[in-house]
């Protein structure tokens, strides 16, 4: 009896580990969908269609939109179904408020712990994707490459997070997904052209040596643009004009 309930035991966990390993999958490529434009804002999300695509049950898919729902990235309404979500004005604003306290904060403690080593290889992904983005102008209808391109700015930023040294400030910049939902608000907006050295002046001010100037230098890279991107999302339905559409799940 002990060695049955020991296998059923097992059974249950195996079975609920793949339950979960599925899910995860769900989750990074519908994600990934939507960071790419794939699936842009206000996007219908059938399961069942999900389901097909990717080749798995509604569960996992289910679990999916959940985490992603509790992300807001996706919104679900009884009865109508569940979508893409559009930000608001009020998310977007909020947003870049979250980001600037966290990134400044960020950017100071990295300036001031930082050692040679670490602000020559930080100057050096910086320059990296200042190139990318001057690479980005010829491409701009391959969304795999500039997928790329908003994969390695996300991993930038979150190399200042590591160099300050706080663990808590990491995890922080990764709950609220402020780097995710930079991501989302470029990708909508369809900006890819930055200022010449953008990112190489943002390395270099962190790499001063002087906090303030880390600090100013992270608030004028985090708020360029903000104007632009709250105009292109002026056009879009507010969520509270979400109307019923049948044959969404």
């Amino acid at each position: 009896m002990i060695s049955g309930k020991t296998i059923t035991g097992r059974g249950r966990r195996h079975a609920d580990a793949r339950s979960e390993s599925l899910a995860s999958k769900a989750y990074e490529e519908i994600r990934d969908s939507i960071l790419q434009g794939e699936l842009p804002l206000g996007a219908n999300l059938s399961r069942r269609r999900l389901a097909e695509e990717l080749n798995m049950s509604f569960l996992p898919i289910t679990e999916a939109l959940q985490r992603l729902e509790s992300e807001r990235l996706v919104e679900s309404r009884p009865r109508i179904g569940t979508r893409v979500r559009i930000p608001s004005r009020e998310d977007i604003l909020d947003s870049y408020v979250i980001r600037e306290a966290l990134e400044t904060q960020a950017a100071r403690m990295a300036c001031e712990r930082m050692n040679a080593a670490e602000r020559e290889q930080l100057t050096r992904s910086a320059k990296h994707l200042d190139n990318l983005y001057e690479a980005t102008e010829a491409e701009k209808e391959d969304s795999q490459f500039l997928f790329s391109v908003h994969t390695y700015h996300v991993q930038f930023h979150m190399q200042i997070a590591e160099l300050a040294g706080s663990p808590g400030l990491v995890r922080t910049i990764d709950k609220e997904h402020v780097l995710i939902f930079n991501w989302l608000y470029d990708t909508t907006a369809r900006r890819t052209s930055l200022p010449d050295g953008f990112h190489r002046s943002l390395a270099e001010a962190i790499c001063s040596g002087r906090a303030s100037k880390a600090d100013q230098a992270m608030r004028a890279h985090v708020r360029y643009g903000l104007d632009s991107i709250v105009e292109s999302f002026s056009t879009l339905e507010p969520t509270g004009g979400w109307r019923s559409r049948r044959g969404s799940q």
